[in-house]
């Protein structure tokens, strides 16, 4: 999937300084090499960080310069250090917020170590990503991770290797394509070029930042380069959530997106206005993000200590580039108490279990037990969902058929993407009464 939460956690720029920092190093059990599985979800990649001693779950985002925690529940309290309290502004036109700089903290993952970490805390949760995300997540983590280690990623096998710079070589690879880094405050951009029109055949050159916390694909700046302009077909949509609230785009799609040799066809792109990308464009030179909607059809060796990025395909590098037909925006609501049935299968005089076609099923109780809940947090003007009556803050008791609660948010959007004219069937509670609405996905694009 390719958008769904197109997070803009990218987009932090603060004006806050920080003391350079040796950052995360190879303990003494394994100097050369470290491995993990992390989790992807909507294009995002989400890894174990133990932060003095205790375990979080951050997303490795190579768009942001901080690291930053946002999330914080009871069970999940840690020990943060010399703390004092500062003010953070971030994409959007909201005021700053407030939050806690703590320094001198510990990061660990696996044998990888950081004693001298500075961590920004945000006091109320803007972003709200657990709830984007279906499940809890509480922060993000870039440069400080990144700055001293190189990093495999294989987005198929859900694994991340960290190599030690020191030992680290490189393998032949004449499938692989490497594009250089250049660092403007701690984060990395690359040259790409895109194709906005069939007509002449002409690619405009970009710089692009490298955003592994967005899901989308290609975010371009409107304007920032004379040609850069949303094509005629186009939609408003919602790409993700400012401190200001929900950050809208122009939703449209772009014959060709080259990166190296690898040429991409039809991807989605997001066009974004200068009111909602100010911070962003403070770096003159940028035109936009490459995102996970990219990322993730390439085997990826992110290469900070010698500023380069190498790509390899995979398999998914030529399916096609899907987005939310549906205008609802659908986000994790907690747990709600469920009613299910507890069934006992009739079994034989033998008191063997009958598995013949005629084995009956009595339902002898019912237990009631928290199972996830789903809310719809927007839904888009003139979209085929709101023509047919769906409101936001109806809450998702089932889609063409299947319970809600025995879903998770990426196959609720997955439900939503997978092709032009599917009927969607959706059952939801508005104000304690259950309705019924039936609509078709549009395919805009």
């Amino acid at each position: 999937m390719i958008k769904k939460y197109a997070l803009i956690l990218c987009s932090f720029l603060f004006s806050l300084t920080i003391n350079a920092q040796v950052g995360f190093t190879f303990n003494e059990g394994n100097k050369y090499r470290q491995q993990i599985k992390f989790r992807l979800i909507n294009n995002l990649i989400v890894i174990p960080l133990e932060i003095n001693g205790k375990e979080l779950s951050f997303i490795l985002d190579t768009g942001v310069n901080k690291t930053i925690l946002f999330n914080l529940f009871e069970n999940d309290s840690i020990s943060l250090l010399n703390t004092r309290n500062v003010k953070l502004r971030g994409l959007g036109n909201g005021d700053a917020v407030d939050a806690l700089i703590s320094k001198k903290n510990t990061f660990k993952i696996k044998n990888l170590v950081s004693t001298n970490e500075t961590i920004y805390v945000v006091l109320n949760d803007y972003f709200d990503l657990s709830s984007k995300m279906g499940t809890t997540i509480h922060g993000i983590i870039g440069y400080s991770l990144l700055k001293n280690v190189i990093v495999k990623i294989n987005y198929k096998s859900k694994r991340i290797h960290f190599y030690n710079p020191k030992t680290f070589t490189y393998r032949k690879c004449k499938k692989c394509e490497t594009i250089p880094f250049k660092f403007y405050r701690k984060k990395p951009y690359i040259n790409a070029e895109v194709l906005l029109d069939t007509i002449g055949g002409t690619f405009t050159k970009v710089k692009l930042l490298v955003d592994s916390g967005g899901s989308d694909a290609v975010w371009l700046f409107e304007n920032s380069k004379k040609s850069i302009r949303t094509p005629k077909r186009f939609f408003n949509d919602i790409l993700g959530e400012g401190l200001s609230g929900p950050i809208f785009g122009n939703r449209s799609r772009v014959p060709k997106f080259k990166l190296g040799r690898f040429v991409i066809k039809s991807p989605t792109v997001s066009f974004l206005d200068s009111a909602s990308t100010h911070n962003a464009r403070k770096f003159k030179a940028r035109n936009g993000s490459v995102g996970g909607g990219v990322l993730s059809r390439f085997k990826v060796w992110i290469d900070y200590p010698h500023k380069k990025i190498t790509l390899k395909k995979n398999g998914s590098l030529s399916a096609g580039f899907n987005y939310n037909m549906s205008g609802l925006d659908v986000v994790y609501n907690g747990k709600e108490l469920v009613k299910e049935e507890v069934l006992e299968k009739f079994t034989s005089v033998y008191g063997k279990e009958e598995l013949n076609r005629n084995s009956v099923a009595f339902v002898t109780s019912y237990s009631f037990n928290f199972k996830p809940s789903f809310v719809i947090r927007h839904v888009l003007k003139n979209s085929a969902a709101e023509k047919a009556g769906v409101l936001k803050g109806d809450i998702i008791l089932k889609i063409n058929g299947k319970l809600a609660h025995e879903l998770k948010i990426e196959d609720i959007t997955h439900k939503f993407q997978e092709r032009d004219k599917k009927k969607i069937r959706i059952t939801i509670k508005r104000n304690g009464v259950k309705m019924k609405f039936e609509f078709r996905l549009l395919k805009k694009i």
